[in-house]
């Protein structure tokens, strides 16, 4: 009976893996028959990148590459390298990369890494080696965040993912959870995913149409700890769910997702506002942060841990300290409603409304991929070196939308749409 049981349970399993896998190709990416297809994975998610470039093969990709990463040796480095190698990446690499999405490769990215793996490690040597990163994968970079190619994320379970989200269970089980909470806040539990997530992202688009033609000047929120005025950029527009990449095809960047979002004006910040989520980042939890803004700046930043790894980031470059990003997200939301924290941004950004620190999205700004960087900036646009969300909505805020002559409307009331 157990086998039987055992051999059901695997079974679940795979369907909802191959679903998942299927979602991810045929939604996310929206891949089209002859490209090829550039994957990044940790070497624990290899069972879904097996099954997402088996569905990739049947979809029709010429080639599927994939450049694994290994947690172990990430913390070699930090054991046994030199000084000067922190200040060091692999331009070569993103390049390539870079040169692959120009020549028309999608490209797909499988999050599930240990939330806490850098968090033992010397603060400077990791700042300085994200900072190096950030310069060596630039031009990859913006070819994904101008949206040139089709490009998406989604997740796999992995044995640290797993602990450090159920420290308290066996690891089989806390894998199964894992596994379980993956494919829930997904959308793949059910048969139909496919056509169920092109309904869901029709009903992301829909919001987002409602919010481009109401044209507010700003949004302004307010909450526990919270009183924040955000301006939004000029000519901005309000995406959701999926989009159309500048090779033509339609993808949906992050799976899952519950938001609508646009460009903040980088200059037109003020108030305070306080997390209401941690933020896991780069290995280590930073909670209870607390900023100040001023003129889209931030001037005062508190946490009530990492708060070393908190200024580095805001201190990574002049954009770092400006906003990037504004979405909005009902405190209703499956994963909000699953009362788990992820420790992974592409999902727990999703369980609330949040905001993000460093580089904007040209593609929410009106004709945003055909303007240069001067005129970018014109718009009220920001640049940095990095695009970091963090969590600020709960169901004890609301948000108001502000119009030109500064009258406001109410948006969502304790956290729901009204």
């Amino acid at each position: 009976m157990a086998e039987i049981l055992e051999e059901v349970t695997k079974t679940q399993h795979q369907v909802r893996l191959d679903r998942l896998a299927q979602v991810a190709v045929n939604v996310g990416l929206g891949l089209a028959a002859g490209q090829e297809l550039v994957i990044t994975a940790s070497l624990d998610s290899v069972e879904l990148v097996r099954a997402i470039t088996r569905e990739a093969y049947k979809a029709g990709a010429t080639l599927v590459t994939t450049l694994f990463s290994d947690d172990e040796a990430t913390l070699l480095r930090y054991q046994y390298a030199p000084d000067a190698s922190f200040d060091r990446a692999a331009g070569w690499l993103q390049d390539g990369l870079a040169n692959a999405y120009r020549a028309g490769s999608a490209r797909l990215a499988v999050a599930g890494g240990d939330p806490s793996l850098l968090a033992q490690q010397d603060a400077k040597k990791v700042a300085r080696a994200n900072v190096a990163f950030s310069v060596a994968s630039r031009p990859a970079l913006e070819l994904i965040t101008t949206h040139v190619i089709n490009w998406t994320i989604v997740a796999s379970a992995t044995p640290a993912w797993a602990h450090a989200m159920f420290p308290n269970d066996a690891p089989d089980e806390a894998m199964e959870k894992l596994w379980n909470a993956i494919f829930a806040a997904s959308r793949v539990l059910d048969d139909g995913a496919v056509e169920n997530w092109r309904a869901h992202d029709a009903q992301l688009q829909a919001r987002a149409a409602y919010l481009n033609g109401k044209r507010y000047s700003a949004l302004h929120y307010t909450g526990p700890g919270t009183d924040l005025t955000i301006g939004l950029a000029d000519d901005h527009l309000w995406l959701g769910g999926g989009t159309v990449a500048g090779n033509g095809l339609h993808c949906i960047p992050n799976m899952p997702t519950e938001e609508v979002f646009t460009t903040p004006h980088c200059q037109r910040a003020s108030g305070y506002v306080a997390a209401s989520k941690p933020l896991s980042y780069q290995g280590t939890l930073i909670s209870d942060i607390r900023v100040k803004f001023e003129n889209g700046r931030i001037v005062e930043a508190k946490s009530g841990t990492g708060q070393q790894v908190l200024r580095s980031l805001i201190g990574t470059d002049e954009g770092a300290a400006r906003l990037g990003e504004v979405a909005l997200v009902p405190h209703s939301s499956p994963i909000s409603k699953s009362g788990l924290l992820f420790f992974n941004t592409l999902f727990d950004e999703n369980a609330a409304s949040h905001i993000a620190l460093g580089q904007a999205y040209s593609s929410c700004l009106r004709d945003g991929h055909h303007m240069s960087k001067a005129e970018l900036a014109a718009h009220g646009a920001n640049e940095s070196l990095i695009h970091v969300d963090w969590m600020i909505g709960s169901a004890e805020m609301n948000v108001n939308g502000v119009s030109v002559d500064g009258s406001e409307e109410l948006i969502m009331k304790l956290g729901e749409w009204v």
